[in-house]
């Protein structure tokens, strides 16, 4: 065997013993490989091989942090600037970046060529949904005889709840098939389960159609941007305009002291616990609910929270400090993603980015984001949105439907679809339009309101002390900072000697601080820089997403060697929540595998602890061709997508026809 290569600067340090070449990697996993392995044969292994070779170059050598500015998922568009830049580049030096803009991306549903009737499979079949102008079929018999074979012997959803709502679409349908395909149901198991709510915050039919025609009241909101529209003296102020004006001036006396995570006598606070934080009256959706309440003759005190406007010292308080905050992951943080990081330490979870202007308009994607698992204990969501009408709105609407525990406002997002229209790091740069969504978003909510910001937009220009003590007084409870700047995107080192600047201004605003966090050593040292607390996001190359048991690490001090197979357990249960989450008919299984490459693309970037040859791997430290204690393991740290398909047909299953995959973003996407 030729002697492994010499490990380049910028490249983790892995062991001699375990380096190799890169044929000698991708020669082993063929050599290994099943007869009925999908990725096909070795001629066909080579041509993809030397088209990988023809993309890449030598790019495993270089470091990301000098020649490559990997992007985020969700956060990550290209700008046109940065495109004409790359195309002055020599052949050689050219990188991908940025997203796959024009990847392939098939619908699940595509790949079921006769799909059963809904009616039929939940036992409605006289009542058909769509009437005589249904396409899907209506004979089951027809259906089972084209349906693809079943995946597995076992159903986790007939296991767990004791039924599988899915019945004979279920690609694990034989765990629950009787005679003449009738569904079998294990009574005892699904009454354990009645009445119980797993995952709250659906949109509801109701509300859906309400937005839609656009028949929802915003109260609270239109009250206040009525204030806005008024003539002020004080120009940008018209934030302070919300009906109540000899209650304003109050307000900040009181909710200085009082937005640390402590609580005053003078000031009582709302109790913390309770499944909703919500009154009554504010999860009735009619709109004259509070006017018939405040007409109707009663003897004795009467509720006035529907006429008096809460202050922010009334409201519940956000109480996490030194809690581990999961970020907002934009593609991979739904909701399975975020009930493995639970189990594994997570204290605070948050949903995906969600655009407001969306969310007014009742799209059922968008609403999937807001989605919350029982087992989130303390969960917020995040809004995006450029202008204090669309973004109060959206506060008051969520308010009102569903329960969350805080709502954070994306002030970071780099992108430009985001940042050209005012939104994400854009409201850094406008100063009005940024006091009058907090002032306003804070105005219509009872839950507290946070704020996630970088260091500002220009690389050398850092803006974000100038702006916290604003967010402060405006009303915010607490502010997130990535210690770096929009032009920086996830390329250098996050600046935390700035983060600690910015803490001491915060004060007593709660500060969390955010970047480069991959060991428990980093944690330690980002809580001794003053900050509240740490968010543990996903920066390329590092973060939750290649490491979600860094939660565990950091609550007990040490370096987990996590075996393989407790990875593989971990890649399981995902795919078992996915299941519950998105189903398990041809639709669910399909994306749940969609998801499960996505975190694939970033969790190959993991190295080993035991493979290492000094403790903590760096975090713009690139793994090298290396061969892993096991099949398993080297496996896993493939950057081929055959390889990563590999590994989701171990758990779900062969691939349909004509299945094609390619990461969101341009990365580590070597194909």
């Amino acid at each position: 065997m030729a002697a492994a290569p010499a490990v380049a600067a910028g490249v983790a340090p892995v062991r001699a013993r375990f380096l190799a070449s890169k044929e000698q990697f991708h020669a082993y996993l063929r050599a290994r490989a099943g007869p009925g392995d999908p990725a096909g044969g070795e001629e066909q292994e080579e041509e993809e091989e030397a088209e990988e070779e023809e993309e890449v170059g030598g790019c495993q050598s270089e470091p990301p942090a000098k020649r490559l500015r990997p992007e985020d998922l969700g956060e990550d568009g290209e700008s046109r600037g940065d495109a004409g830049a790359a195309a002055k580049e020599p052949a050689e030096r050219k990188r991908a970046r940025g997203q796959n803009k024009s990847r392939p991306c098939m619908k699940p549903s595509r790949y079921e060529q006769s799909r059963l009737c809904p009616s039929v499979t939940q036992g409605r079949a006289e009542k058909c949904y769509f009437g005589p102008r249904c396409r899907f079929l209506h004979d089951v018999g027809e259906y089972m005889a084209a349906k693809p074979a079943d995946l597995g012997r076992s159903c986790v959803l007939f296991e767990t709840f004791g039924k599988c709502i899915y019945g004979v679409t279920c690609r694990f349908a034989q765990a629950h098939l009787g005679d003449g395909y009738q569904n079998i149901v294990n009574t005892d198991l699904a009454k354990q389960w009645e009445g119980k709510s797993l995952v709250r915050n659906n949109l509801s039919k109701d509300l859906q159609h309400q937005l839609r025609k656009r028949k929802f009241t915003f109260k609270k909101a239109d009250e206040y941007l009525r204030g806005l529209a008024k003539p002020h003296g004080n120009g940008g102020k018209g934030g302070k305009a919300t009906g109540c004006s000899t209650e304003e001036p109050e307000v900040p006396n009181c909710t200085t002291p009082q937005e640390g995570l402590g609580n005053s006598p003078d000031c009582p606070v709302l109790p913390e616990q309770g499944e909703d934080p919500k009154p009554d009256a504010l999860q009735t959706p009619g709109p004259t609910a509070g006017k018939e309440a405040s007409s109707m003759k009663t003897v004795g005190p009467v509720t006035d929270e529907d006429i008096i406007k809460l202050r922010s010292c009334e409201k519940k308080k956000l109480e996490i400090q030194g809690k581990l905050y999961l970020a907002p992951l934009t593609t991979c943080g739904n909701l399975p993603f975020r009930r493995i990081c639970k189990r594994f330490g997570a204290d605070v979870t948050c949903g995906e980015m969600a655009v407001c202007t969306n969310l007014l308009q009742g799209q059922s994607s968008e609403w999937a984001l807001l989605k919350r698992h029982h087992t989130e204990d303390i969960f917020g969501v995040q809004l995006e949105g450029a202008f204090p009408d669309t973004m109060t709105k959206c506060a008051e609407l969520l308010n009102q439907t569903i329960e969350v525990d805080f709502v954070d406002i994306n002030v970071g997002c780099p992108i430009d679809l985001v940042y050209k229209k005012g939104g994400g790091c854009a409201l850094m740069t406008r100063s009005n339009k940024f006091e009058q969504i907090v002032r306003g978003m804070n105005s219509v909510l009872d839950v507290p309101l946070t704020v996630k910001i970088r260091t500002g937009v220009q690389e050398k220009m850092n803006v974000a002390h100038k702006i916290i003590p604003k967010i402060r007084e405006w009303g915010a409870s607490m502010v997130t900072l990535h210690g770096r700047s929009r032009e920086q995107r996830y390329t250098r080192g996050a600046d935390w000697d700035y983060i600690a600047e910015c803490a001491k201004i915060a004060s007593p605003m709660p500060l969390f601080g955010n970047g480069d966090i991959l060991s428990y050593e980093d944690a330690n040292r980002a809580m001794q820089m003053g900050v509240s607390g740490i968010m543990i996001a996903r920066q390329v190359p590092a973060g939750a997403l290649i490491k979600p048991w860094l939660f565990t690490e950091i609550k007990e001090q040490r370096h987990w060697d996590i075996s393989s197979s407790e990875r593989f357990d971990s890649l399981k249960d995902f795919t078992n929540y996915g299941l519950e989450h998105w189903g398990s008919d041809t639709q669910g299984v399909e994306k749940t595998r969609k998801f499960l490459l996505e975190w694939l693309s970033f969790l190959c970037r993991y190295i080993p602890v035991g493979l290492l040859e000094y403790l903590p791997q760096k975090i713009n430290e690139r793994p090298p061709y290396y061969m892993g204690r096991d099949y398993l393991e080297t496996l896993m740290a493939s950057q081929n997508v055959d390889d990563w398909i590999k590994i989701s047909e171990l758990l779900l299953g062969p691939v349909p026809p004509s299945f094609t995959f390619l990461p969101k973003h341009k990365a580590n996407s070597y194909r």
